[in-house]
């Protein structure tokens, strides 16, 4: 695994434990929502992602791109697809989503070079 997606698995793995350690019944409702929410539905997990991924860019937030590009990667959306829907998010969010979208663009690397 490159060393960029295991340090960032890592961090999101020990402080999600650490939060619902806390046992906050609204924040426990929230994780779980936020994972029923992405489930196969009407739409498939992959067009799931591809939104979120969108939506993430657009929202200007790297720890939810990142999130939502390795589920992408897990899903075995191709390069091709993930770019398309990071252009749809960079037309949407305009020129000020652009450092996102390069940080976007190098974490994807980071998922190809595990393979």
């Amino acid at each position: 695994m490159s060393e960029v997606v295991k340090e960032f698995n890592d961090y999101r793995t020990k402080m999600n434990n650490k939060i619902l350690a806390d046992n906050n019944k609204v924040i426990k409702r929230i994780f779980n929502l936020d994972t029923n929410a992405f489930a196969a539905g009407a739409l498939d997990v992959k067009t799931k992602e591809l939104l979120g991924l969108v939506a993430s860019l657009v929202l200007r937030c790297d720890d939810c791109v990142k999130y939502h590009l390795e589920s992408c990667y897990n899903e075995g959306l191709s390069k091709e697809q993930v770019i398309e829907t990071l252009s749809i998010g960079n037309l949407i969010g305009g020129t000020i989503v652009i450092p996102h979208l390069r940080k976007a663009y190098e974490y994807w690397d980071a998922l190809e070079a595990q393979s």
